[in-house]
């Protein structure tokens, strides 16, 4: 139980899935490839036929089950709630305890159990940036196209020197009468785009909270639940529990979607959730009245047109009109809503390495709806949609940036300063 809930404890929820289809219309790789085993009714058919004894873990089950990318899209739309994505990670822990990680399984935890190699690649990464990377053209935002044929071609963001634990203090303090809240950065926010990390921080701190950052926390567990690693996924969390647990706060704030998702749903499941509630940072911003404060400043003459991209993970836990409602009150953009906003971007954590050319046709579904809204900038509330919009936006050549929604807000409130 402590590494996750296991298939034979999800016998009531499988026998809840009625076939209905419902999940067809909103299943990210069903749209994609059209295939029964891809959307979650097939996913259901395929685990109670594992638990019946009808079906081995063989090499088709294993395809079938890893065709998933953990979104919840079909859990929001199923009429009677039935966890897929749950199943789906209680499967893949199954395949893991009797037959071993893959060899993907064994690269994530290697790397997500392991802070000080994590940020050893990344700066070695940098250093060998020349030898590894190809630049891309300066008009596309990124400087960097990774190397590896899984993601060739692929674009990311430039390298940071320094990792966000070296940005900012693990404590800062602020007025006694205002909330103290922790943040939970995550790996992407730490390691790849420590900029937003630092402004995760410094937001509530000018708001007058106390703020910390603890350093012994770690990777939040997605990857090693998706590759179906269930011991990792425990030791992360217990690790991450106890990095939270010597201060008093009011809340614990994040601004990654998707590690908002695994530490909501692992805490749910397991019944080990984080000392403090966790609130996305939107959120808690909206609630402190951030909306009002960027709507009360000059509009700027000249403004940029914005629009913005639902994380799955945020969509699905119905959080979707309080970063809408903060884009719209900026003085220096136009908010414009675009067809399609809640289709997925395809990335997944490991899923965009296992099915590269997969997620990337699922992300250029986003295209369309981007093209058609005029928009030169696309906001989102979780970095690895942005990594991977940005990636479908230079591959298609449009003049469009993906970026946070806390860098837009920064801008604001730092440029509106006399």
């Amino acid at each position: 139980m402590a590494e996750g809930k296991p298939l034979e404890q999800f016998q009531d929820e499988i026998a809840q899935c009625v076939r209905c289809g419902a999940c067809q219309a909103h299943c990210p790789v069903y749209l994609e490839t059209g295939r029964e085993g891809s959307v979650a009714r097939g996913k259901i058919v395929l685990a109670a036929a594992v638990l019946a004894g009808e079906a081995g873990l063989d090499e088709r089950l294993h395809e079938e089950i890893g065709l998933c990318l953990l979104c919840g899209s079909c859990v929001a739309k199923c009429p009677n709630k039935v966890p897929t994505d749950a199943i789906v990670a209680a499967l893949r822990r199954r395949i893991v305890e009797e037959q071993g990680l893959s060899p993907l399984g064994k690269g994530v935890a290697a790397l997500t159990g392991s802070k000080p190699l994590l940020a050893s690649l990344v700066k070695g990464a940098d250093l060998l940036a020349p030898v590894l990377f190809k630049k891309i053209p300066a008009t596309s935002g990124l400087r960097l196209r990774f190397a590896p044929t899984a993601l060739k071609g692929r674009s990311l963001p430039p390298l940071p020197e320094r990792t966000l634990f070296a940005r900012v203090p693990e404590f800062l303090e602020g007025d006694p009468a205002r909330p103290t809240v922790g943040i939970f950065a995550g790996c992407a926010l730490t390691y790849l785009y420590p900029q937003v990390g630092e402004i995760l921080v410094r937001l509530p701190h000018r708001l007058g909270c106390s703020v910390y950052l603890p350093r012994t926390q770690g990777c939040c567990g997605m990857p090693a639940l998706s590759s179906g690693n269930g011991p990792l996924v425990h030791t992360l969390a217990a690790a991450n529990n106890k990095a939270f647990a010597d201060r008093d706060l009011d809340c614990i704030l994040t601004a990654c979607a998707s590690c908002r998702g695994m530490l909501a749903g692992y805490a749910a499941e397991t019944g080990r959730p984080l000392p403090a509630q966790l609130v996305d940072i939107h959120v808690f911003l909206h609630q402190q009245g951030m909306a009002a404060q960027l709507a009360a400043l000059p509009k700027w003459p000249q403004r940029l047109t914005v629009t913005y991209h639902d994380p799955c993970h945020l969509r699905t836990a119905g959080i979707t009109r309080e970063p809408r409602e903060l884009l719209r009150a900026l003085p220096q953009a136009d908010f414009v809503e675009m067809e399609d906003a809640g289709l997925c971007c395809g990335l997944g954590g490991t899923f965009t390495a296992a099915h590269p050319e997969l997620s990337r046709a699922i992300g250029d579904r986003k295209l369309a709806g981007l093209t058609a809204s005029g928009a030169t900038v696309i906001a989102s509330a979780c970095p690895g949609c942005i990594l991977q919009l940005q990636d479908i936006i230079d591959r298609a050549g449009l003049p469009v940036r993906a970026v946070h929604t806390l860098e837009l807000l920064q801008q604001a409130l730092t440029e509106s300063e006399p």
